[in-house]
């Protein structure tokens, strides 16, 4: 019977790139994935890498790091992970004021600069004129998120990681319940000194079913993808304002927590930010609606999301409101303060968690290899801030 040094719960990019760094510092480790395709909110996003975003000196230290960590991110995997860098758009709807806008923009790492309607255009003749008051630009990376992810899968097994997919359904506890050493599927047991959770959207609920509680939450995100087009979108464009991040601040207090855990609840009507992005094989991602319910399982209806989001996407950019889609549904993490829980789940030993990142693609890289170096002994001061225990 084999015993690992870790197991990693969840193979979106987060299980992904920490599977790789844990192995790169000699432990033994097992990541287990229920899927064998990319079916989860790493594969249905953008993954855009907005290092302007950084509003804080965490924040703005983080992403710089994000940023030269993807630089040279190919070359140590020896895989393509698509990156580049491209213009944002970021459109203001006739009725919002572009300065009050700027003012929320000026505590960012970088200033997004406000331009007019005809420079907008210029730089995405998609646009609809009639239906912006300008844009605010600014550069930010890019890169395939399902290429970075099996970057990642290949770089990890290299190493000696093993990957199984199979479905993770409990835990091993031992020493009256207070310890987890391992981790029940259907059909096997798997031990080990660590589990770290890395399912995203799931991992409150995964959690909870086993009595385990955290402050991390999810929402219902919904997304259009086209296949290759010839059309040609030649930026990033998403809203100047969005919904989405005040219903999660909103959603995530206190006051909440007990709401969480009973199935049925929706806090807040659904959040659309229509926006749209294309990959280098020209498919087109165009989303998004987020609703924030709290049945993971809960159903929606795609016809009328798919009809919602086609109206308000075609308003901005109407050459796409009529392509050919498909309409995919995923959940997407976040926490009760904007910053992701990293590190070990106070009152049981040997449960870790890595979720909850309001920029996952930006900001994994570099927490994944500092999280590594952590566990392996090194002092970090950010690991620290980040823990779970905080919510104590």
């Amino acid at each position: 019977m084999k015993n690992y040094d870790w197991i990693v719960v969840g193979g979106g990019i987060t299980g992904a790139a920490l599977s790789y760094e844990l192995a790169k510092k000699g432990f033994t480790v097992l990541l287990l994935e229920k899927y064998s395709t990319l079916n989860n909110a790493t594969r249905y996003s953008y993954a855009s890498l907005p290092y302007w975003l950084g509003n804080t000196d965490l924040i703005k230290q983080l992403v710089q790091e994000g940023k030269q960590r993807h630089h040279c991110l190919s070359e140590e995997l020896e895989a393509d992970t698509q990156f580049r860098e491209l213009d944002l758009l970021l459109t203001i709807a006739p009725e919002d004021d572009p300065g009050k806008i700027a003012t929320n923009f000026s505590k960012y790492n970088i200033l997004p600069r406000l331009i007019s309607v005809e420079e907008a255009f210029e730089m995405e003749p998609l646009l609809n004129k009639e239906a912006i008051a300008g844009a605010f630009t600014v550069s930010q990376g890019h890169v395939s998120p399902e290429a970075i992810t099996l970057g990642y899968f290949q770089a990890f097994t290299r190493l000696g990681g093993q990957i199984e997919i199979i479905e993770v359904t409990g835990f091993v506890k031992t020493g009256d319940n207070a310890r987890i050493t391992g981790v029940y599927t259907k059909s096997k047991t798997y031990h080990t000194a660590n589990v770290v959770i890395c399912a995203g959207g799931i991992s409150r609920h995964f959690l909870k079913s086993a009595g385990i509680s955290t402050r991390v939450y999810f929402t219902h995100a919904e997304m259009l993808e086209t296949p290759p087009v010839e059309l040609q979108l030649k930026t990033i464009v998403l809203p100047a304002l969005t919904s989405r991040l005040n219903y999660e601040i909103a959603t995530s207090t206190v006051e909440c927590e007990k709401m969480w855990d009973e199935p049925g609840h929706e806090f807040v009507p659904f959040s659309l930010d229509p926006g749209a992005i294309q990959f280098k094989n020209n498919s087109i991602r165009i989303g998004q609606i987020s609703r924030v319910l709290t049945d993971p399982y809960a159903k929606v209806d795609p016809i009328q999301s798919e009809a919602t989001m086609r109206v308000e996407i075609g308003k901005v950019l109407p050459a796409l409101e009529d392509l050919p889609a498909t309409w995919h549904h995923c959940l997407v993490a976040y926490s009760a303060d904007d910053l992701p829980l990293i590190g070990a789940i106070p009152n049981l030993e040997g449960i870790h968690i890595f979720s909850g990142f309001s920029s996952p693609f930006t900001l994994v890289p570099p927490l994944a290899k500092r999280f590594a170096n952590y566990v392996a002994g090194e002092n970090d001061q950010i690991i620290q801030q980040l823990s779970p225990s905080r919510f104590l």
